[in-house]
């Protein structure tokens, strides 16, 4: 029988938690756990309130575990976007073996020599990128393990972030009960899989639009180019109806989620609904088109500041086009919308697995895709489901079992130090 190995994905977004326990089997992922609840304590993706957003965490955990009868422990964290930085790195080391075949040390040991680097005391290491190898002046290698050579090259990418803003994420998952097995960016490995091989070799935009923040993240020549955060999400239009329309909050939100449209020129002026007012008995009724246009001003204004900011990073043109996703690509008419303003290609992904067929699933799924990927590379062993679900026998159905994620010893981490990173921080 196949084996198969259990990921736990933990993504702390500012409108919602999501933690999925997924399976993959043979390089397919199946979900077998979702737990989704609305955050509290964070804002545009920053801690504000430790205890809150621990609440948080806590509520999503359980709610993956009871549709499992699983008991999650080491989790696959996100880190987002905000203040995080991109530099060119470069490691160079001599091969090691006698007969000068290049090995998972010599990998090693040149991914350590490219982070060898003067780093600020306030930011600290996340992920670092290979972007080639270059074994004796041949350029452009994926995987130099098994070639022979002397000289091994590696040119890289190397993300940093805040520190702070680590440090109080890492505090709310520590305090919650789990351990973190890897640590990745966000868009990096949500990015990776959510755009097609000619997207992401031709030039694209991959666009997030969260709750409290918009994320841009550009992909290029097969790899991971620049990164950027807009402080304007979906809350900021459920804030504008509430405002507009004035109702409380919860109410705008469900508008917002049962009649909201984007583009005007699409929505409907025939059927009413009723809004409650806040402070008064009475409920005053509204048209479809109505608020469209409400919520198409705040987009339009989002897709504005999104070229502004495209145009800051020095993109000027996009062969890939852009894709959307995130919880508020769910909206009616926002690819219209997009293609409005943007003027180019535009098109929304939405992960294509059972139970978490949604936008705002995308960065969960990526980040157990993307782990997934990286044991699969260094040649992690999968941990047999075979005997977990044996074990689980063994005991009574309420009964929960720790899920097969224990962390490993890896040769290295082709994307993070996770483990040496935590354990530093914490001295």
């Amino acid at each position: 029988m196949s084996q198969s190995t259990i990921y736990v994905s933990l993504d702390i977004g500012s409108s919602s938690v999501k933690v999925l326990i997924g399976e993959v089997d043979g390089g397919s992922l199946h979900v077998i756990g979702v737990g989704n609840v609305q955050s509290a304590g964070i804002r545009k993706g920053t801690i504000i309130d430790i205890d809150a957003t621990v609440q948080s965490i806590r509520k999503a955990v359980e709610q993956a575990e009871r549709m499992t009868g699983m008991q999650i422990r080491d989790v696959i964290l996100g880190i987002p976007s905000n203040g995080v930085l991109l530099q060119d790195v470069k490691g160079v080391v001599a091969v090691n073996s006698e007969n000068r075949e290049i090995t998972d040390d010599d990998l090693d040991r040149v991914m350590k020599s490219a982070q060898v680097m003067s780093v600020p005391p306030e930011r600290e290491i996340v992920n670092i990128i290979p972007k080639q190898f270059i074994v004796d002046d041949y350029d452009e290698i994926k995987d130099p393990r098994g070639m022979i050579g002397v000289r091994l090259e590696m040119d890289g990418t190397l993300i940093t972030t805040s520190k702070t803003l680590v440090h109080n994420i890492l505090r709310c998952v520590e305090r919650a009960g789990l351990v973190i097995r890897e640590i990745y960016l966000q868009p990096l490995a949500a990015g990776q899989f959510a755009l097609t091989e000619d997207e992401m070799n031709h030039g694209t935009a991959f666009i997030d639009i969260g709750g409290g923040s918009t994320t841009i993240a550009i992909f290029g020549d097969n790899r991971f180019i620049s990164t950027a955060v807009i402080p304007v999400g979906g809350d900021h239009i459920t804030k504008d109806l509430s405002i507009i329309l004035k109702t409380p909050t919860e109410q705008a939100r469900k508008i917002k989620h049962q009649y909201g449209h984007a583009f005007y020129d699409d929505a409907s002026d025939d059927e009413l609904f009723e809004v409650p007012v806040i402070g008064a008995d009475s409920k005053d009724q509204y048209s479809q088109r109505y608020i469209s246009e409400i919520i198409g001003v705040r987009l339009e204004e989002l897709f504005d500041l999104v070229l502004e900011e495209l145009y800051r990073m020095g993109i000027h043109d996009l062969p890939g086009g852009v894709v959307l996703t995130g919880g508020t690509t769910k909206l009616d008419g926002i690819l219209q919308l997009a293609r409005h303003v943007l003027r180019t290609r535009v098109r929304i992904h939405t992960p294509e697995y059972i139970g978490v067929r949604e936008p705002m699933y995308s960065t969960a799924v990526g980040l157990i895709r993307y782990a997934s990927m990286e044991d699969s590379y260094f040649g992690i062993e999968a941990e047999s489901q075979t005997a977990a679900t044996q074990s689980e026998m063994d005991y009574p159905s309420s009964s929960k079992k720790k899920v097969a994620v224990q962390p490993k010893e890896k040769r290295t981490s082709f994307m993070s130090k996770t483990k040496r990173f935590i354990d530093g921080f914490f001295e």
